[in-house]
């Protein structure tokens, strides 16, 4: 990871030092409606004269069609190769932002200001942005390093708890498929936590190790999408079929328990560690009531997965808790047969 992160409830005084040693000719803040009332007043005093480009809240507004508006307004604010955008948001914005960051003028300086627990664990690290596009979750995209990731703990108390549910589903993802021993820990603890900054900073150091390893998703990186491939299929299902969307997390989780079950059926993971998985999943997220008649549709999605190869299906498995096997191929059937044993928990 080339870009520096900061954590801590000193990270606001340090964007606001660092942004005094770099002489960027201009600055813009790319904030939706959420954290422009929630989020903007904490980080207004510690920035420089700038700009602000406003965007609508929510997956839904995670499209070209945003990311015209917002490379229009920074044509309009006459934004060069030497400005900077920084992206004050969840991992919408952070997408988002870093997209639209990387396409103008072939790329301009950015930096994450996350401030969902999801964006900070997860979405602000490793450098991938991107969008949906034709109903498909961030079919476009690049990767793209931040030139910074400062991380405010604090935000977190702006947020709802179903966010902080999300959020801590990738937290848990980390877990299943790099420390096994903090799961064991961790699972009798729940979202009861008292230390965000310190669940932060393993998630982040998990994450980092592997991108390290790995910055372009040639391989190893794939490990990081374990709940992902059922998990964005559900999640774009929801968004485009149901008036009420799921939260990331929230298929996310779904999507665990779904590869987790795949795991198990293939001999990787143990019919105790399953269960093990289900309890403390299901100790933190409702069950989500799917359809049997869309489970087809659900399993058609993960067609268009971006790890797939050719029509073959790859997914991210457990072998065992707290490793991951990346690229093993399953079958419709065999993600068919999973969203069915999720329904029938």
């Amino acid at each position: 990871m080339s870009q520096p992160i900061h954590i801590g409830k000193e990270s606001l005084e340090e964007l606001a030092s660092f942004l005094k040693t770099r002489a960027f000719d201009k600055v813009t803040v790319l904030a939706d409606d959420n954290t422009f009332v929630h989020c903007y007043p904490l980080v207004k005093k510690y920035l420089p004269e700038h700009a602000l480009i406003r965007v609508k809240s929510g997956e839904t507004y995670k499209t070209l069609e945003t990311c015209t508006y917002i490379w229009e307004q920074m044509t309009r604010l006459q934004l060069t190769r030497w400005s900077l955008l920084i992206n004050l948001g969840g991992g919408v914005i952070g997408d988002m932002g870093g997209f639209c960051a990387g396409v103008f003028k072939r790329g301009i300086y950015f930096l994450q200001l996350p401030t969902t627990l999801l964006a900070q664990v997860d979405a602000s690290v490793g450098g991938k942005t991107g969008i949906d596009f034709m109903g498909l979750k961030n079919h476009l995209g690049v990767f793209q390093e931040p030139i910074k990731v400062f991380i405010y703990p604090e935000f977190l108390q702006t947020l709802p708890l179903p966010e902080i549910k999300s959020g801590y589903a990738e937290i848990i993802k980390h877990w299943l498929i790099a420390k096994k021993t903090s799961f064991a820990e961790q699972k009798y603890i729940g979202l009861m936590t008292e230390d965000w900054t310190a669940l932060i900073q393993e998630s982040i150091e998990i994450k980092s190790a592997v991108v390290q390893a790995d910055p372009l998703e040639r391989g190893y990186r794939k490990v990081l999408n374990f709940g992902h491939t059922v998990g964005h299929a559900i999640e774009t299902f929801f968004l485009n079929n149901t008036r009420t969307p799921l939260l990331h997390g929230e298929a996310v989780a779904i999507g665990m328990v779904c590869e987790a079950y795949i795991s198990q059926r293939k001999g990787l993971l143990s019919a105790d560690e399953l269960t093990e998985i289900e309890t403390f999943i299901f100790s933190i997220y409702e069950k989500v009531t799917i359809a049997g008649s869309d489970v087809p549709a659900i399993t058609n999605i993960t067609l268009q997965d971006k790890k797939n190869t050719g029509s073959v299906i790859k997914c991210t498995l457990l072998d065992g808790i707290g490793k991951a096997v990346f690229d093993q191929p399953v079958t419709l059937a065999d993600i068919q047969e999973s969203i069915q044993h999720y329904r029938n928990l």
